[in-house]
């Protein structure tokens, strides 16, 4: 199997770091199909790089769960179960309420810089609904989240936000065809910002709960097996 046409080249010596990160982003692009296996031959030759770093990037990629190693089969890119999806949503609400009390807790000043990356994520965010750029709607809504999280400067936190921000990717990009609600993407981020300008806590979290809490519904439909045929 050769190697995806959107793999390039790394320039100079491709360090284990610089070939994960290039894998993730075509992983979660859907370069790389979920449950396609990756070919080490064809993906070393296409990066003019030894096996050496390419495992190590492969491992990597496996520790953070977006790659699957099966003994004696090789290494696969995960595929995401509606039992998988409701996990990595759990655990997102999870850390962005995290978020929102430790954003609340620390000042006006914290609150208003968050604010700020913020708007300009939307505001790119509402260019690529218009445009109907679907791989950059999935980026920006990943990036919004992620900077809400980002804005806490708990780099644990962070870190914990950022493995799941690949995962959470797969699952947007996902439902390209099916989204029923692309039109309310930008009006159910812009409520989230507004609330926390207001400093509005308890209106933050109840509205992040519903924002995931509508997602893993649109997700999981999209991935639920069709129901048997009645007698």
């Amino acid at each position: 199997m050769a190697a995806p046409e959107g793999l390039f080249v790394l320039e100079g010596r491709p360090t284990a770091q610089l070939i994960a990160d290039q894998l993730r982003e075509l992983i979660v692009q859907g370069t790389f199909r979920q449950g396609q296996q990756i070919n080490e031959s064809a993906v070393a030759s296409q990066l003019r790089t030894s096996r050496g770093p390419l495992r190590e990037a492969l491992q990597r990629l496996s520790q953070e769960g977006i790659l699957v190693s099966h003994r004696n089969r090789g290494v696969f890119v995960l595929e995401l179960s509606s039992d998988d999806i409701k996990e990595i949503y759990a655990v997102r609400e999870a850390v962005e309420l995290a978020a929102t009390d430790i954003l609340m807790d620390a000042g006006q000043e914290k609150i208003s810089d968050t604010c700020g990356v913020l708007k300009g994520i939307l505001k790119d965010m509402a260019k690529q609904v218009a445009a109907a750029d679907w791989p950059a709607i999935a980026r920006l809504d990943m990036e919004f989240h992620t900077s809400l999280v980002a804005g806490t400067g708990n780099s644990r936190l962070i870190r914990i936000y950022n493995t799941l921000a690949a995962e959470s990717r797969m699952c947007i990009l996902s439902l390209q065809v099916s989204y029923p609600r692309v039109g309310a993407l930008v009006e159910e981020h812009q409520i989230l910002l507004d609330l926390l300008e207001a400093g509005d806590r308890k209106g933050l979290q109840r509205a992040i709960k519903r924002h995931l809490g509508q997602a893993v519904e649109d997700l999981t439909a999209t991935t639920a097996e069709p129901a048997p045929p009645s007698a």
